[in-house]
């Protein structure tokens, strides 16, 4: 019937864990979700699009600790830890607790999904091809090791009249299979003739297959990786 589910929360609980992680009672809980909230849209908005790939956040009753994974960790760190440290005021100032931020570097951010939609959005608002700007996305994507790489763009594309949307894939991308490591990412481009919206899935290999990881650095070196023998079952 062409029912759509968010790949991220499809798989959550199964074989993805939360990306925010801590217990409260009925009480304290909807004050939490939005203190959550904001502490994501603050980081966000302060640093843009510096390669903030998620923002995950872990509580206990002393202190909150928020993960920031990103491309470009200097960025966030600042010179001699200035910038960590203003942002920690800041947040403390937000939320009115102790919070503690870590750093966590994205290593190959052309097969993360979230990275790779704000790289397109950014593309786009330099007036790029959208094409164009698809085609190179796929291209770097699929050669950094991944299995599969799907794009959704929709809006004014190309200053046009209508709005529309425009689909492209490469490769495998069993959105169905849970085990099948598919990740997403959305970002808007910010265009003179109105928002375009990028949806990005990527197919990352297996999450049960503990080869998948070394494969993705093969290939990436160029290497091709030899399929594991099977023994016949007595």
């Amino acid at each position: 019937m062409g029912q759509k589910v968010r790949p991220t929360g499809f798989r959550i609980g199964i074989m993805t864990d939360w990306l925010s992680q801590w217990y409260a009672n009925k009480a304290d809980f909807g004050d939490l979700l939005v203190e959550d909230h904001k502490i994501r849209a603050f980081v966000k908005r302060r640093y843009g699009r510096s390669g903030i790939a998620r923002i995950k956040i872990e509580r206990t009753r002393e202190k909150v600790t928020v993960y920031i994974f990103s491309a470009r960790v200097g960025m966030i760190i600042g010179k001699k830890g200035q910038e960590i440290d203003k942002l920690t005021k800041d947040l403390e100032d937000l939320c009115h607790r102790h919070i503690e931020v870590k750093t966590m570097e994205v290593n190959r951010p052309e097969v993360d999904p979230q990275l790779v939609a704000e790289d397109i959005a950014e593309q786009l608002e330099k007036r790029s091809s959208f094409r164009r700007t698809m085609k190179r996305a796929m291209e770097q994507t699929m050669g950094a090791g991944a299995k599969g790489v799907k794009l959704q763009l929709a809006g004014r594309l190309g200053g046009s009249e209508m709005a529309r949307v425009e689909k492209t894939m490469l490769g495998s991308i069993p959105l169905s299979t849970l085990r099948a490591k598919i990740e997403y990412g959305f970002a808007e481009a910010k265009t003179a003739q109105g928002h375009i919206g990028i949806k990005v899935w990527i197919n990352n290999g297996d999450y049960l297959d503990p080869q998948e990881s070394t494969h993705a650095a093969d290939a990436q070196a160029g290497k091709v990786p030899k399929k594991p023998t099977r023994h016949a079952k007595r």
